[in-house]
């Protein structure tokens, strides 16, 4: 009579995924403290979750925050340094399996579009040949202003997926689209991504 165990899917899909590598971009969103949840997910799932912040998510967010989450060390401009002899922007881009942006803002959306890399953040952005998924979180009006259209239409043709927003209440008290995707959705859809890439390697 045979005695080995079975393997439930959630953690044959945990086993599975251990050795992916996301980096987990933060920006300066009032959803914000939403990354951490995602980052937690992630870990959970035996996902090495490297975690990079703006300066201005800082604000919002702690580097101490995700760092107890995670268990590893995170990115900020301030230490930006050399490691293994290649800047740290470019060990995360060219290590990760994915890298997501969630919160994304307008900003941070119009700076990658347009090859601008003034922090680690988007410097990742343009060195990674990674797939990359963003989950904006703004206001209504930003999201629906033809500037970040026209950005966000850029960027899909390149190849870059976006998840949401959804439509609610927002930070600003109004009612519209540009609240950040469910954290859950945002957490399955990079599961499923790392999942579908290590099936065509």
């Amino acid at each position: 009579m045979s005695t080995k165990k079975k393997v439930s899917p959630a953690k044959a899909e945990a086993t599975s995924a251990r050795r992916s590598r996301v980096v987990l971009g933060v920006t300066a969103s009032i959803a914000a403290y939403r990354a951490a949840d995602i980052a937690s997910i992630l870990t959970k799932s035996g996902i090495d979750v490297d975690v990079v912040l703006t300066r201005e998510a800082r604000k919002f967010v702690t580097p101490l925050t995700f760092a107890a989450i995670t268990h590893r060390t995170v990115a900020i401009d301030d230490d930006e340094g050399t490691l293994g002899g290649k800047p740290s922007h470019l060990n995360l881009s060219d290590d990760a399996d994915l890298v997501v942006i969630a919160p994304a803002t307008a900003n941070i959306i119009a700076e990658y579009a347009h090859g601008l890399a003034p922090e680690v953040l988007t410097s990742v952005l343009i060195a990674t040949l990674a797939p990359v998924l963003i989950a904006p979180a703004m206001n209504g009006k930003m999201w629906e202003h033809p500037a970040t259209k026209a950005n966000v239409e850029l960027l899909k043709s390149r190849g870059v997926e976006f998840i949401g927003p959804e439509r609610g209440l927002l930070a600003c008290g109004y009612e519209g689209i540009g609240r950040l995707w469910p954290v859950i959705g945002i957490a399955e859809r990079i599961i499923e991504k790392l999942r579908d890439s290590r099936g065509k390697n």
